[in-house]
């Protein structure tokens, strides 16, 4: 394997970005299964992305503006609505004591479009799993697949860490309601953070 492929991966997993703050906003309002239920819904939210460059649809957001616009601004509309629904007291990422009655496929849905609607997973894909895959390689869209699927699980793992560590200061946080409150305006700025963010991405970036 690759050693570069997995360093590059990890920083880019690792990194801050809409995938780990639902993850942690799981841990914190539900609890480590919680947690672990949006890791897995934040990494089958890759697959659309992964089919897609595998079969040259992420070409398409590449080169054809009006698709990766109109992508692009449905995810940042998703990351608005978010925003506004973790301020909301009933909202799907209510971080009170409560927050325990929405569903397990609430969690996932939720973890699903976060990544479905980023259009930058599918450029990420499109421009940086072919430089790990030489010319010469027999069965490109096999090995092409196999990395996809070590970048999935390096995702899910790292996620899991993310949300159990902030499952585990759970309690702290729903014992104060000061830093309840704090913790809820500040999720919900972090997502108008982040779609603000991918409000300014072009079609030829990834970072």
């Amino acid at each position: 394997m690759n050693t570069e492929f997995l360093l590059t991966s990890l920083i880019i997993i690792a990194s801050p970005g809409t995938g780990a703050l639902v993850t942690l906003a799981a841990g914190l309002s539900r609890g480590p299964r919680a947690a672990v239920i949006a890791a897995l819904g934040c990494t089958l939210g890759i697959l659309p992305h992964m089919l897609a460059a595998i079969t040259g649809l992420a070409a398409l957001l590449h080169t054809s503006t009006a698709a990766f616009e109109a992508l692009k601004y449905a995810g940042v509309a998703y990351l608005l609505y978010m925003a506004w629904m973790t301020l909301k007291a009933d909202g799907p990422l209510q971080l009170d004591a409560d927050s325990c009655a929405q569903s397990d496929w609430g969690v996932i849905r939720h973890a699903i479009l976060v990544n479905l609607l980023n259009p930058k997973l599918s450029i990420f894909f499109f421009a940086f799993l072919p430089q790990f895959i030489g010319q010469n390689v027999e069965q490109p869209t096999l090995l092409m697949l196999q990395l996809s699927f070590i970048f999935m699980a390096m995702t899910f793992m790292v996620f899991i860490g993310y949300g159990v560590f902030a499952a585990g200061v759970r309690g702290r946080i729903l014992a104060n309601p000061d830093i309840l409150k704090w913790m809820r305006r500040s999720f919900a700025a972090a997502f108008v953070g982040l779609g603000v963010k991918l409000a300014f991405v072009q079609g030829n970036s990834v970072s």
